[in-house]
Order: C-alpha cells, then sequence, then structure tokens
C-alpha cells in the first residue's frame, strides 16, 4: 500500500464508498514510481494555479472602479475602515469581498477543486502525509451515528440521514524546518523519513489536532499550511492537520467521523503508522471557520460518549474516550442556520457573503451540486441543520470541556462566538477571550502578515503551552486588542452577550421555520 494508492474524496465528482474490508498495512512503502507520479501531480497543480491567478487578475479588471475608491477614500482618510486598518489590509479585504459576494457564480465542483490545489512545499516547513486506516471494527461508527440520532430532535429522527462509510482518513504532518532556505523544496525522500527528519526538530510532545476552515466544502490541509507551521514553530512541537471528507459529496456526518477516527488514531496508532502513541495531555484540538464548528462537534461527541460511558472498540481492544488538553478556536462557526444579528450588523468589517447570497446568486448546476435529494445546505440534510452537532448553540451543557482558547475579530460570526463563549463560561469551563478591533473572519488565516495576526499566534501559543505545562493555572479571562497599536484591555465577561438559552433557541428555530422547544434538544449531565 502507497499513501496515494487511493484516490482523495476531494475533486469535482461523487467519490464511491470504500470497501468495508481495509487493507492490510505494510508501513507506508514508497517506490520510484509512486514519487514520480506525485511530482507530476504537483507540478500539473501549480500550473493550473497559474492559470486561476491569471483568471483571478482578469476577473478584477471590472472591480478597478471599487479598489481605486477604496484607496482615495482611505489616502483621505474619509473612510471609517482607514481609522483601524492599513491600506494594504484595506485593499485586501475589498478585493476578497468582490470574488466571495460580488463576482460570477462558480460551479461547486470547480470552485471546490480550485480551493484544494497544492501549492507545493518550500521553506522552513516538514509535510509529511499521512493516513488513519480503517479499524476491522465498525464500533466507532456504530457509537457515533447511536449518539447523533439520540440527540435528534422528531424532525431529524423521522428524516434519518445517510450513514457514512469508514474510509482512510488522510492527514499532513506539519513541523518547523529550522535549516531550510527559503524556497528550498522538501526532499524527494519517502514520508516516513520526513516524519523522522520532523520529529527530530520537535522540542516537546505538544500536538495540535488541526481542522481546516472552508464552509466544510472547499479548502484543504494545504492551504493552512502557513499557520500550521507557525503554530508548529511557536509551539516548539507539531500539528496533524486533517484531510477530512468535503460536502456537498460528503455531508453530515462524514467529516465528524473522520474527525473521530483522526483523533483515535493518535490517541492510538493503527498497524502500520509511523508516529507512536500521543497521551491526550499533549493534543489541542484546533479548528478555524467550519474547522472550528467541527473541532466543537468532536468535543461534544467525546462529552455525550464519556457521559453513557461507551468504550470503543478500535482495533481489537475496547477504548476509553478521553478528553484532549484543551481547544483552540479560530472564529468558529457555530450557527449553521445564520440567525444572529451580527450577520448583517457586521457585514461591512466582513468579506463573508450574505446568509442569503445562494439563495439570490444560485451557482450553476453541476455533477454534485444541487444534491439529490435536494437539500438548501450544503453540508447537512434540512432536518438536520438543528441538530447539536451542526448548530452547536443549541447545546445545553459544555460541562466537562477542557480549557478553551478563543478569537474573533468584528466579523458576522462574533455574535454566535461571543454567545459560546458566554455559555461555556456559565457551565463551568474556562475559556480565554481574545476580541481583536476591526478584524474580518478568521484574519490569522486571510491576512497572514498583519501585526495582528502575530500577536493572536502569541496569544493562541501562550495557551497551548500552558495546557501542557500548568494546565491549572489557565483561568477564564477576555482580552480586547486594539487594531493598529495592539494595545489591551481586559473585557467585561459578563456582558460578552445580551442573548439568553431561550432567545438563541428561538432565534435559530425561526429562521428555518419552526417553532423553538420549551427545553433543549440535549441536556446531559455534568460531569
Amino acid at each position: 500500500m502507497q499513501i496515494r494508492q487511493q484516490q482523495s474524496s476531494r475533486g469535482p465528482h461523487p467519490q464511491i464508498d470504500r470497501p468495508a474490508t481495509p487493507p492490510t498495512p505494510t508501513n507506508y512503502e514508497f517506490n520510484v514510481s509512486t514519487m514520480a507520479a506525485d511530482k507530476a501531480k504537483r507540478e500539473k497543480a501549480a500550473a493550473q494555479m497559474r492559470k486561476n491567478r491569471a483568471k483571478l487578475l482578469w476577473a478584477l479588471l471590472p472591480k478597478i472602479p471599487s479598489l481605486l475608491r477604496t484607496l482615495v477614500m482611505h489616502v483621505l482618510g474619509v473612510s471609517e475602515a482607514a481609522r483601524y486598518l492599513d491600506l494594504e489590509t484595506n485593499m485586501t479585504l475589498t478585493v476578497l469581498r468582490s470574488a466571495v459576494s460580488d463576482s460570477k457564480p462558480r460551479a461547486i465542483g470547480a470552485t471546490q477543486a480550485m480551493s484544494i490545489l497544492d501549492p507545493g512545499v518550500k521553506g522552513k516547513v516538514w509535510i509529511s502525509n499521512a493516513v488513519s486506516e480503517v479499524p476491522p471494527e465498525r464500533g466507532i461508527r456504530e457509537a457515533l451515528m447511536t449518539m447523533i440520532k439520540s440527540l435528534s430532535d422528531s424532525e431529524a429522527q423521522e428524516a434519518g440521514f445517510k450513514v457514512p462509510e469508514i474510509a482512510r482518513v488522510e492527514a499532513e504532518w506539519t513541523g518547523y524546518r529550522a535549516g531550510a532556505a527559503q524556497d528550498e523544496p522538501l526532499p524527494d525522500i519517502p514520508e516516513e523519513q520526513k516524519y523522522d527528519a520532523l520529529m527530530k526538530e520537535c522540542k516537546n510532545a505538544t500536538t495540535v489536532l488541526y481542522f481546516h476552515g472552508g464552509a466544510y466544502f472547499l479548502c484543504d490541509p494545504s492551504t493552512h499550511r502557513v499557520l500550521a507551521k507557525r503554530l508548529a514553530k511557536a509551539t516548539g512541537g507539531r500539528v496533524y492537520s486533517v484531510r477530512y471528507r468535503l460536502a456537498p459529496q460528503h455531508p453530515f456526518p462524514a467529516a465528524l467521523l473522520d474527525a473521530l477516527v483522526s483523533y483515535f488514531t493518535l490517541l492510538h496508532p493503527p498497524p502500520g503508522s509511523m508516529h507512536e502513541a500521543v497521551s491526550p495531555r499533549d493534543i489541542v484540538f484546533g479548528g478555524d471557520s467550519a474547522g472550528g464548528n467541527l473541532t466543537l462537534a468532536l468535543t461534544q461527541t467525546l462529552l455525550q460518549l464519556r457521559r453513557q460511558n461507551i468504550k470503543i472498540p478500535w482495533f481489537g481492544m475496547k477504548r476509553d474516550v478521553p478528553m484532549p488538553a484543551g481547544l483552540a478556536l479560530f472564529s468558529p462557526w457555530v450557527d449553521m442556520v445564520q440567525s444572529f444579528p451580527s450577520w448583517s450588523v457586521n457585514a461591512k468589517w466582513d468579506y463573508l457573503p450574505a446568509p442569503d447570497h445562494w439563495e439570490t446568486s444560485p451557482p450553476p448546476s453541476d455533477a454534485i451540486w444541487p444534491a439529490t435529494p435536494p437539500r438548501k445546505s450544503l453540508y447537512v440534510d434540512d432536518a438536520l441543520r438543528l441538530h447539536p452537532l451542526v448548530s452547536l448553540q443549541l447545546n445545553a451543557s459544555w460541562a466537562g470541556t477542557p480549557p478553551v482558547w478563543m478569537c474573533f475579530g468584528w466579523e458576522c460570526l462574533s455574535d454566535e462566538d461571543r454567545y459560546l463563549a458566554a455559555k461555556m463560561r456559565r457551565d463551568g469551563v474556562r475559556v480565554v477571550i481574545e476580541e481583536f478591533e476591526a478584524m474580518p473572519h478568521v484574519f490569522a488565516v486571510v491576512l497572514p502578515k498583519i501585526a495582528e495576526t502575530e500577536r493572536c499566534v502569541r496569544g493562541v501559543t501562550r495557551f497551548i503551552t500552558a495546557t501542557r505545562k500548568e494546565p491549572e493555572r489557565i483561568v477564564s479571562s477576555y482580552t480586547y486588542i486594539k487594531a493598529k497599536t495592539l494595545e489591551e484591555s481586559e473585557g467585561d465577561a459578563e456582558k460578552l452577550t445580551p442573548y439568553g438559552e431561550k432567545e438563541v433557541f428561538e432565534m435559530a428555530y425561526s429562521k428555518v421555520g419552526r417553532e423553538a422547544p420549551l427545553s433543549p434538544i440535549l441536556a446531559g449531565p455534568k460531569l
């Protein structure tokens, strides 16, 4: 078996479910033909990226008046954004808004394929491809499906959902490569040797299990390598960035199953794995946007499994379900139905499209969208949009969650992030909140060079380091970081959100045209 022997599920066409019988691991053997094929694939991806950049430049030509207007207003200091943002950041956000909201809609398959192109690996980073093998038992899938059904309301139970197969889940081990030149490519050696070299540069056992953002249908670990490299360098550890299955080909709960399999792969490596078992005390879950949603869904799944004292059959043994050391969330997408007011109030500071964008400007049909049977959401069946493992604000209890670090800006998701942080605090979770003035959604990914991103990385690094060295000293806090100056002040955590649980349920249910329940769907006991 070779790491890339089976094609990834990502691409413009649906993937056939993998067979139930797992392949026999052979220690990730690589041969010359495999590496040659990988090189050809990288060269093809690079050519496609150059072509896409040229298309983007042509697409921006009609936007020149808008860009000039932004430039002039910023230089004259008459725009509100100029008070908070430097010129380069302001222009970048103008381009992003134009690309996301104002451009002609593209077919979902084409957009997805463009977003997952691998730009290649150069410079001070180690990347080693890995895979979570399929266990011979189906217990991990059965436990998750039982949990999903038990948390479903009557509409979701009646509608049901497609049960995904357990798949081989690809991932990238990411580490800092101190001695490499800025443009130096990775050596053309087997993945095991890359992993060994990566591990030699690790200073401690910190392992970030990372889930990338992209609205569940875009992006890839390769699009988030810059952030992963910064986390690895700053913490002295490594990042395991998961290539979970994308929607719409693989709707909920396929990505959640992949996340759970990836966590157990770290804890209990299947035969033939490159890595040794990782202690849960050394693992921090991380994710941005949709990856933050997946991080939270995985966390709530673990909480529910623990509440019911369920053990997971995994490669011949029944395993306990431990919690990780902490959670690191960059602008997590909490509310799948986008029911909070900040989606409109903060739109001018963000680049995300309006909630009704696809209704007013639907993408052209292709092989993967619209789905069959039809649904409104790319990620989830309509009857499951309010499931507490999908719209995370509808969970009744986060008790038992390890310490959480969360950052957000003046973005469309700020209301839901504030509510989640406040709800977690009420449930006894220690939450470290950092709000960045005037920053857009996931600024640490889309604006990697600004000072706010550097400050953000320092903040999350302090938190991740503390989860290993002195977790008992992590206390809840709320820090407000001003734009440009990075001046910090202590915020009032008691005023994080004006919304109570009842109002949040009513907003979400009203958004989908349903009456809110009298009590939360999920009322798990405190641990």
